[in-house]
């Protein structure tokens, strides 16, 4: 059973509990049968063995007060809510170069949830759907419009905030576009980029020909009766949202920095784990009720269940770029656009040394303080390496 209700606005006197300690209580400690896929066990083991001795680890003495810390390596896996604040802020140091100083623009694009099934036996093919439909749609709006190629980057979601599927794609677009003959910038109003409704209608067209061709090739899996899914989901409406533009290039990647690298649910919002009943009580917002903090409880085996449907499949890239910012045309483009751009005295042109307001949560510093001392002096002495590694076997 599931329960409700508003959430504490603090959780004193309550040991923290992570999302490792849920994954070990529900697959090691009280296992039951779980049905997941091979990648989804992978990334699981990844997070219960991160930043345990059975990664290995560096070992540092302090030369202020001679004694001796070890700091054990973290599994970097893309699920593992407690590595990811440091990749984010890695990634987001390398986009820093391709800011322009124009405005940007959020849009989203949001699946329907009655595909959620169909999606959740199709991961790969349906992603990859998504990001390509969206960012055609798009590109062509953009080449429509203002005669240019815009630059886009689109980051994967599929979760809601109680982990339910809710696959959309997060979508920063450039307020203009380059020239197709590389000789003009051309410009998009400040506070309007697209209409949303016919972004909408587009997107839709172009997700659902997909989806035909892809069951006409074979390539889907699933038992339900999709011609007759299709014809549903073209009489409803999908929703393309766009939010207001950013308020300069910097405000771009800190929004990035919340989104590029976040997973399904933090540390943080895991309030208690109760191994008597084998329930997980979780924080979440309530869009539905004026975005207001309440918590869940699951059972544990429920609260997997769901998490499982965030596990990206392996090697599938979760943020891509297009159009001036795709990595083959990236540097030529970003040159001539900022060529074109510093020409108009109007604009302010950013200068890649210009630090970013990124915030990192949960970053691992390379040399970390010294936990008796408090000074940064300590040296490196020896790097244990991973060894023998028992990972959980599903059942």
């Amino acid at each position: 059973m599931n329960s409700c209700q508003n959430g504490p606005d603090s959780n004193e006197g309550i040991q923290p509990i992570s999302l490792a300690d849920v994954l070990r209580f529900g697959l090691v400690e009280s296992p039951q049968k779980h049905e997941f896929p091979q990648h989804v066990w992978r990334a699981f083991n990844a997070i219960m063995l991160c930043r345990t001795p059975a990664l290995g680890g560096h070992h540092y003495r302090c030369s202020n007060c001679a004694k001796d810390h070890s700091t054990p390596h973290s599994c970097r896996n893309r699920h593992c809510p407690t590595c990811q604040g440091g990749q984010a802020y890695e990634w987001l140091k390398k986009q820093e170069e391709s800011l322009l100083p124009i405005p940007y623009f959020h849009i989203i694009f949001t699946l329907p949830h009655g595909l959620n099934e169909l999606i959740a036996h199709n991961q790969a093919s349906l992603y990859k759907l998504l990001f390509d439909c969206a960012n055609q749609t798009l590109l062509e709006f953009g080449r429509n419009r203002w005669n240019a190629q815009i630059g886009v980057t689109s980051i994967l979601h599929t979760w809601g905030q109680t982990l339910y599927p809710h696959y959309h794609l997060h979508c920063i677009v450039t307020g203009g576009g380059l020239s197709f003959d590389g000789m003009s910038w051309k410009a998009t109003k400040p506070y309007f980029c697209f209409p949303v409704k016919a972004l909408s209608k587009v997107f839709r067209a172009k997700y659902l020909n997909g989806l035909q061709q892809l069951w006409d090739k074979g390539i889907l899996h699933c038992n339900l009766d999709l011609p007759k899914l299709l014809k549903k989901m073209v009489r409803r409406k999908w929703v393309v949202y766009a939010k207001r533009p950013f308020a300069g290039p910097q405000q771009v990647l800190s929004y990035l920095s919340l989104y590029t690298h976040r997973v399904a649910i933090s540390n943080g919002r895991i309030i208690a784990l109760n191994k008597d009943d084998a329930t997980v009580t979780f924080a979440y917002k309530d869009y539905a009720d004026k975005s207001r903090k309440k918590t869940m409880t699951l059972k544990v085996v429920e609260f997997l269940r769901r998490l499982s449907y965030h596990v990206i499949p392996k090697r599938f890239v979760k943020i891509r770029h297009y159009g001036i910012l795709s990595h083959r045309n990236r540097k030529e483009k970003i040159t001539i656009a900022r060529e074109l751009l510093a020409n108009d005295n109007s604009r302010k042109l950013v200068s890649a040394n210009e630090p970013a307001a990124v915030a990192h949560q949960e970053n691992e510093p390379t040399i970390p303080s010294c936990p008796y001392c408090g000074q940064h002096t300590l040296v490196l002495i020896a790097i244990t390496r991973a060894n023998s590694i028992r990972t959980f076997k599903p059942p």
